[in-house]
C-alpha cells in the first residue's frame, strides 16, 4: 500500500475533487475504497495526451478498443465487492492497470487476467513503477478465471458477460463475493455473486455498460 499521496503531484488537487465530488457526494461511503482513489494516480494510467481528462467521470480509450472505466463505477463495483484487508482478489480485466493499483491498495494478494498481451505489459510496468508488490498479472482467458490462485475472497470482472461465467463462481471460497456486469452488448445490470453456507446466492444490483468479455464462458 503506498504512503499518503505525494503533496507535489500537479494532479492532487484533480484527484482530491474526484473523490470528493464525483464519489463521496454520489452515495459512496466505504472509507478504504475513497482512501485508495485518493492515493492511486488515475493520471499515470491513461495516455499521456489524456491526462488533463483523467479525473474527468468518464471512460477512456486506453487502446485495443478497450477503456478505462469511469472513476464512479470503479468505485461503486469496489464498494460493493467489500474486499478486506486479508483478501485474495482475482480481476478480470486488467487494461491500463488502474482497478488493478486499487485492488493491490484494498487487498492482500491481486491476481489480474488480461486476453491483449500488450495491455498486460503495460499495466505490469505501471503497477511495478508505483512499487506494487502484491499484484500477479497473466495473459489468458479471464472468462474462465485463474485456477492456480484460487479460492479467492473476490472476483472483480471489468467486463460484461452473457451470463455469470460458472468457472468464476467455482473459485469462490465461501463467503466470497464475484462481480459481473451481465447482459448483452449494450445493456447489462451488475450482479454480486456470493457463495455462502454450500450455496450461490445472485444479487441484481444496478445497470451498468462495459466492454464485452470474450471468452469460452463470456462471448465468443
Amino acid at each position: 500500500m503506498n504512503a499518503f499521496p505525494n503533496p507535489r503531484d500537479p494532479f492532487l488537487n484533480d484527484r482530491i475533487h474526484m473523490v470528493e465530488s464525483q464519489l463521496r457526494a454520489r452515495g459512496i461511503r466505504d472509507e478504504r475504497v475513497l482512501a485508495a482513489m485518493l492515493r492511486v494516480p488515475r493520471h499515470e494510467f491513461v495516455q499521456p495526451q489524456q491526462q488533463q481528462e483523467a479525473y474527468d467521470d468518464r471512460p477512456l480509450i486506453i487502446g485495443e478498443q478497450q477503456t478505462i472505466s469511469q472513476p464512479y463505477m470503479v468505485a461503486t463495483q469496489l464498494e460493493a465487492a467489500r474486499i478486506q484487508p486479508a483478501d485474495v482478489v482475482l480481476e478480470i480485466g486488467t487494461g491500463s492497470g488502474y482497478q488493478t493499483a486499487l485492488l493491490a491498495e484494498l487487498a492482500a494478494e491481486v491476481f489480474s487476467v488480461e486476453r491483449f498481451p500488450s495491455l498486460a505489459g503495460m499495466a505490469q510496468w505501471r503497477i511495478a513503477h508505483l512499487h506494487y508488490s502484491n499484484v500477479v498479472i497473466v495473459v489468458g482467458d479471464g472468462s474462465v478465471g485463474y485456477p492456480p490462485g484460487a479460492p479467492y475472497d473476490a472476483v472483480v470482472v471489468s467486463a460484461a458477460s452473457p451470463r455469470v461465467p460458472p468457472a468464476l463462481v467455482e473459485q469462490l471460497r465461501e463467503g466470497g463475493r464475484l462481480l459481473v456486469p451481465v447482459g448483452d452488448s449494450e445493456q447489462q445490470v451488475l450482479h454480486r455473486v456470493t457463495r455462502e453456507g454450500g450455496s450461490v446466492h445472485d444479487q441484481a444490483l444496478f445497470p451498468c455498460k462495459f466492454v464485452p468479455l470474450i471468452g469460452l464462458q463470456g462471448f465468443r
